[in-house]
């Protein structure tokens, strides 16, 4: 065993991204990301907080990764199945590790591909990449031609069930809301004590908590808490992400401090609706955007967020967007949310956010089942 799964399940990753590389005519990719450098190395740490320090992992188009890291990541990363592992005193903002990794990337050849779309960035000095693409010439930094990107969409049985496992926590953490939640709790009590409760039934970490209460829903789903008590009649959601294995879980529970007004119900049966349309689009061939407009199709007007779900896994959200634009197939082994939501007439917003994993036939629940009805706690 290596940090996080089995060698044969990295070595399975850089194949494929090796035999894509052939295609694509690269020589190289050069990661710089957590995600990106986790999921071909296994190197897990929270040390990626701190900005201070670049971090590169550079997967040559044939042999094995080369980690290019500063001196204080060495032992673990000699942890993972990564051998080659060249270190630098670090931080050096003189030569933050520039002068290391252009060695390292002339010895590979003359293209070397960066993940340059959707979502990704660039975790390093901007004025050090320019002196690195200086450096290497006349080699050139490329796209990687969506490598990376289609690679993470497409989830193994490993993570998957990492993905299912941090959704179980959620889940029996959010069957504990009621002992932390009531009339008269402040909305940041209900945080803390929600967050005290994933990390009792087995989170590693909660590094995303999001929510709202209101008594026709909520104004948004991404404000932190504020010391606002419950009421009578509010509605409360909470958004989890919470992580297991280096791995996210991503959605909602919404539940009713009393009795709720007939519009909040009424609005839960559309979203119900929607959820389960949106399901049943959940198979392979299917277009991203295709799923967006049947559940579109039940809620009608707009989405507000600008989609209505995303794909998941080792970031909380990542990879498609169920939205009009998003042309992406569909595959077994994708993780995906339906998030749909909508405003309440006379109110605030209701959301509702569920976990699946794509199938070969359709798609298979990672969260537990959408109540038919939202539950009332604090009664």
């Amino acid at each position: 065993m290596t940090a996080g799964f089995p060698q044969e399940e990295y070595e399975a990753r850089l194949a494929r991204a090796q035999a894509r590389m052939g295609a694509a005519g690269l020589d190289a990719l050069l990661l710089t990301t957590e995600p990106d450098v986790r999921y071909f190395s296994g190197f897990l740490t929270r040390f990626w907080q701190s900005p201070t320090r670049p971090w590169f992992l550079v997967v040559p188009s044939t042999g094995d990764p080369i980690a290019v890291i500063p001196s204080i990541g060495a032992a673990l990363m000699a942890k993972t199945w990564i051998s080659d592992i060249r270190t630098w005193d670090s931080p050096a903002p003189e030569d933050d590790g520039v002068s290391l990794l252009a060695d390292c990337l002339r010895g590979q050849g003359r293209r070397v591909g960066v993940p340059s779309g959707p979502e990704s960035h660039l975790r390093m000095p901007l004025q050090d990449f320019d002196r690195l693409k200086t450096a290497i010439a006349p080699g050139q930094i490329v796209p990687d031609d969506g490598i990376v990107r289609d690679l993470r969409m497409v989830k193994s049985p490993l993570e998957i069930a990492r993905i299912e496992a941090a959704c179980d926590i959620a889940g029996r953490s959010f069957a504990r809301v009621g002992d932390v939640a009531g009339p008269g709790v402040s909305l940041a009590e209900v945080f803390r004590g929600f967050q005290r409760i994933a990390l009792e039934e087995g989170a590693d970490w909660v590094p995303y908590l999001a929510g709202g209460a209101g008594p026709l829903g909520y104004d948004d789903v991404i404000s932190p808490a504020s010391e606002a008590p419950l009421m009578p009649g509010d509605v409360l959601m909470l958004d989890t992400g919470l992580v297991q294995g280096g791995y996210f879980c991503d959605f909602d529970r919404n539940f009713a401090i009393g009795p709720l007004d007939d519009r909040v119900h009424r609005a839960w049966d559309l979203l119900r609706d929607a959820t389960r349309v949106g399901e049943a689009q959940l198979r392979p061939g299917q277009k991203a955007s295709e799923v967006f407009r049947a559940m579109q199709n039940v809620l009608g007007g707009g989405t507000g967020a600008g989609r209505l779900g995303h794909g998941v896994g080792m970031e909380l959200t990542e990879g498609l967007s169920f939205r009009a634009g998003d042309e992406t197939v569909l595959q077994p082994g994708m993780v995906v949310t339906l998030e749909p939501g909508l405003q309440i007439d006379g109110g605030g917003t209701l959301v509702h956010e569920d976990v699946y994993a794509l199938t070969e036939t359709g798609a298979r629940r990672l969260s537990p089942p959408m109540p038919d009805r939202i539950e009332e706690i604090g009664a």
